[in-house]
């Protein structure tokens, strides 16, 4: 708590207050900001806990676990300021939770493509939760080879007073498409790369080699449960 607020305080518009020298105005400040940082907090929570129970039913239905990690962020101020810049939007806490879906972020990695929209079409379907946009990047990889589900959730916080929706980006990938994901983040930042259109280009077919490969070991494990059942 001490990191983000420290955070809030670099990142967050408190220009014209700092001018004044009033601690107590810098803290009116940022106590907004750190407010709705902690609602989207809540709201990964919420999702992360729904996400655990459709794991325990189904490996109690089908005897297996339909993910195997979740991994949960909330972007840093810094970075939120950033990106409200770049859009041009007012540095509000109204307009950054009205123009912003990637403040909250969980991701899924699954070790099978099926399980991936299995378990999508089970979190988008309970009836307290809203579908704002889904974008599938596994069916239509982005042009780099990227490739992942992604969905914009909002989900309800029960707060003392109040019930809030709030928006969470939920990622679901294969063990594969995590792999090359984070490797690929990785060299996109490296300075003074030589030759990068060929280096892309080797990303890209590494990309359709996994993408090869998720959907051949689907097709394995649709072969052994096939045999499964006949022998049953």
């Amino acid at each position: 708590m001490e990191t983000e607020f420290a955070d809030a305080m670099e990142a967050f518009p408190v220009s014209r207050l700092a001018e004044t020298e009033d601690p107590e105005k810098l803290l009116e400040g940022a106590q907004p900001f750190m407010e709705l940082m902690s609602r989207y907090r809540c709201a990964m929570m919420e999702v992360e806990t729904k996400l655990r129970v459709l794991d325990e039913e189904f490996s109690m239905t089908y005897d297996r676990n339909p993910f195997e990690t979740i991994k949960s962020r909330l972007k840093r101020p810094v970075s939120i300021i950033g990106k409200m810049k770049r859009r041009g939007y007012p540095l509000t806490v109204e307009e950054i939770e009205k123009r912003l879906n990637d403040i909250a972020g969980i991701r899924v990695i699954c070790s099978f493509l099926d399980d991936i929209y299995t378990l999508a079409d089970m979190l988008a379907g309970q009836d307290d939760i809203r579908l704002l946009e889904k974008k599938d990047y596994i069916v239509s990889p982005k042009p780099n080879g990227y490739r992942s589900l992604h969905l914009i959730l909002e989900v309800p916080i029960f707060l003392s007073h109040s019930k809030q929706y709030m928006k969470v980006e939920v990622q679901f990938r294969t063990i594969a498409m995590d792999f090359w994901a984070s490797l690929d983040h990785k060299l996109k930042y490296k300075k003074d790369v030589e030759e990068p259109e060929r280096i892309a280009a080797q990303l890209k077919e590494c990309a359709d080699i996994i993408s090869s490969m998720d959907e051949r070991m689907q097709q394995i494990r649709d072969q052994i449960e096939t045999g499964k059942k006949m022998e049953e």
